[in-house]
């Protein structure tokens, strides 16, 4: 026991001695150093001599192989030292402390393994400072072991050298493998960490997209509230203009009563000098005068002027209140209006007697001016009896003219010379090649022709403008043509231009128009008549264009003089020949036919709205001398029987009104002895006029009545 106490005590001494205090690197093996590499102080044993010396503690010293046959010293001394070093307070807590460090680097995952590296790795240092040790105490006895000890020290010390390089192996795949898992962990955490960061980064936008429709709704909500408010508003707003403008009319109608009342006042005050203007004045009638004087007694008139003065009276006096500045009441305007319907009746009064007795009077004038009238008429039906009469005679003993009479060949030729010295007079105008004449010329002649041509059935009132326009025209005044103003005293032969179109352009619709639409010749008709009284210049050049185209209004069959060719002579009588070619017989008689009802329409209208009192300038006296004439010349077939027709049907009715008697002997002298003369020069296919013409005259002797015309401008007309 004291040789063991000794032991301890020797290895306590060492372990505080200088080569006690060595400092141990595990891993000076893997860089290929000394173990004492780079160590400059003393030498001293290391901590880990404690496991030797355990070891020997264990095993009595007297057993020991090698020790027993040394020296005695050495024996002592090292049992006296190894208690020392086992019970060493520091050496434990040392190692300790190394493993703690060694194994804090791992991660929490692989503790345990390395827990396990660092154990074998403990136990290898445990063996490797085992076998230093036992080295180093072999050495100072090397030289007494024997060979047998000395090989099997050296086997052992082989054995752990080899020993020592497995644990070296295994400790690098160790830690080859534990650095692979390392960097799988660290991959699998670094994933993990983006799954992490995704899933944050998830949350994050869910979130901001809850906060956002959160945000929406609140909006909308904030929005539909804000809607409600203003809709609430505009109902307040409403609901307030609503009474606004009920006060507003309110006022209004109370501006307008007012209004109203100064109105109906005012106009009370109106009527009340109109009524004192109209008593006045018919306070004046009855004072006497030249005329009444001779028809009513004394008397009368001073009753009525006395009942007068009385009504003047009571009118002054309900005015001379309104002189005050106020208005007339409704029952001063009752007494007015009495007054003044009482000094009607009061005038109605005298003017019936003064009416009854210039009744005897004009009664007896009447009868006067009936017999004298009678007395006329009885003189020229004896004078149409004789004519009649005479026209039988020489029907019977010379048989009819093949031509009018000179008188009426005469009235012809004097019209054509006339036209054609009118055309003359304007040929320098109308044939100039100055740029400005052109252009005036250009819009005078529409001036002149458009308005004729727009007359029309549809409307007096556009008739009546038409007139107007035509007659401002012709009478050199401004007229407005296609939105322009212009007048024919712009050139001195202007006027004279408008005349003879306006002239030729009636003619024109008559062969046109009328030819077309039959009643259409009644408008044109009376618009030509007025012009026609007011410009007699224009009648005339009516006449003289209308028997050059239809030379049977005048009525006048032109003879074909010798060495005159077929075809001059055929535009004489009026064909149309372009390119050598005469127009048809059916649309010649049409031509002729309108200008015929354009003529017999003019001859008795006259313009409604004339200030002239006598008939017109061209009237029915032509119409009958027309007539007459026909019926004393040659019958030709076809035209004469058309024209008849077409002649009796527009202008027979205002004859007969005219004429009676007479025009009905006129008549049967056409149907019983000038008829049979039509129907001996008409052939098969020229009966269809003659057979119209038999009916007209048939049904007109029969009923002893010929019918208004078609067209035939009515009162209700003018109207419209």
């Amino acid at each position: 026991m004291q040789s063991e106490s000794l032991r301890w005590e020797t290895l306590q001494a060492l372990k505080e001695s200088p080569k006690g205090r060595i400092s141990f690197d595990p891993h000076w093996c893997d860089r290929g150093e000394h173990i004492l590499h780079g160590y400059k102080e003393v030498f001293s044993l290391s901590p880990h001599s404690v496991v030797i010396l355990e070891r020997l503690s264990s095993l009595p010293l007297q057993k020991s192989s090698f020790l027993g046959s040394s020296s005695g010293d050495c024996s002592p001394g090292l049992s006296d030292e190894v208690p020392d070093s086992v019970s060493s307070p520091g050496s434990i807590p040392d190692h300790n402390t190394r493993n703690s460090t060694l194994s804090a680097a791992p991660s929490v995952q692989n503790k345990q393994d390395q827990q396990i590296v660092n154990g074998e790795a403990k136990d290898g240092n445990r063996e490797a400072d085992i076998s230093s040790v036992s080295s180093r105490s072999s050495l100072t006895s090397i030289s007494i072991m024997s060979p047998k000890a000395m090989n099997t020290a050296g086997c052992i010390i082989r054995y752990e050298e080899e020993h020592r390089k497995k644990a070296k192996l295994a400790l690098r795949m160790r830690q080859e493998m534990q650095e692979k898992v390392v960097e799988e962990v660290a991959s699998v955490e670094s994933e993990h960490l983006k799954r992490f960061e995704e899933l944050m980064e998830l949350k994050q936008r869910q979130e901001f997209q809850s906060i956002r429709d959160m945000m929406d709704r609140e909006t909308k909500e904030s929005m539909g509230r804000q809607e409600k408010l203003k809709e609430e508003q505009r109902h307040r707003m409403k609901i307030l203009n609503l009474r606004l403008r009920e006060v507003e009319q309110q006022r209004l109608r109370e501006a307008e009563l007012e209004k109203q009342r100064q109105a109906e006042g005012r106009e009370r005050l109106r009527n009340l000098n109109t009524i004192q203007e109209e008593i006045l004045q018919l306070n004046q009638l009855l004072e006497p005068s030249t005329q009444t004087k001779s028809d009513l007694p004394p008397a009368s008139f001073s009753s009525y002027s006395t009942r007068g003065n009385q009504l003047c009276s009571q009118v002054s006096e309900v005015v001379r209140k309104t002189a005050e500045g106020e208005f007339p009441s409704v029952e001063d305007m009752t007494v007015a209006e009495r007054a003044l319907h009482e000094m009607r009746a009061l005038i109605r009064l005298m003017q019936e007697e003064a009416s009854k007795a210039q009744e005897k009077k004009k009664k007896e004038q009447e009868h006067e001016e009936e017999r004298k009238k009678q007395a006329a008429l009885q003189a020229q039906q004896e004078v149409q009896k004789k004519a009649v009469q005479v026209a039988k005679e020489k029907a019977q003993k010379k048989g009819l003219q093949n031509s009018a009479d000179d008188s009426t060949v005469k009235w012809y030729k004097e019209l054509q010379e006339s036209e054609a010295r009118f055309a003359k007079s304007i040929e320098e105008f109308s044939s100039s090649k100055d740029t400005e004449i052109k252009k005036l010329k250009v819009q005078l002649q529409k001036a002149a022709t458009i308005p004729v041509s727009q007359i029309s059935t549809i409307s007096g009132s556009k008739v009546c403008e038409i007139f107007n326009k035509l007659d401002k025209l012709l009478s050199g005044q401004a007229v407005v043509s296609e939105g322009k103003s212009l007048s024919a005293s712009q050139h001195p032969q202007g006027l004279g231009f408008v005349t003879y179109k306006v002239a030729e352009k009636f003619v024109k619709q008559g062969e046109e128009e009328v030819a077309a639409h039959h009643e259409a010749a009644f408008p044109i008709a009376v618009v030509a008549s007025g012009l026609w009284e007011l410009h007699p210049q224009v009648g005339d050049l009516i006449l003289a264009h209308l028997h050059k185209k239809c030379p049977y209004a005048v009525p006048w069959y032109p003879p074909m003089k010798n060495g005159m060719s077929v075809e001059e002579y055929q535009r004489i009588l009026g064909y149309r020949i372009e390119d050598s070619k005469v127009e048809d017989q059916y649309i010649f008689l049409k031509r002729m036919s309108g200008m015929i009802r354009l003529y017999a329409a003019i001859i008795q209208l006259k313009w409604p709205y004339s200030s002239k009192q006598e008939s017109a300038s061209h009237g029915l006296q032509h119409g009958w001398r027309w007539l007459a004439q026909m019926l004393n010349m040659e019958p030709v077939a076809d035209i004469t029987a058309t024209l008849l027709l077409d002649f009796l049907e527009v202008c027979g009715n205002a004859l007969m009104k005219q004429y009676q008697a007479q025009f009905w002997k006129l008549i049967l002298l056409l149907k019983e002895e000038y008829f049979p003369r039509i129907e001996a020069v008409t052939t098969i296919e020229q009966m269809g006029s003659v057979n119209r013409l038999r009916e007209f005259l048939v049904a007109s002797l029969k009923s002893r009545q010929i019918s208004l015309p078609k067209g035939q401008l009515t009162s209700g007309f003018w109207r419209s």
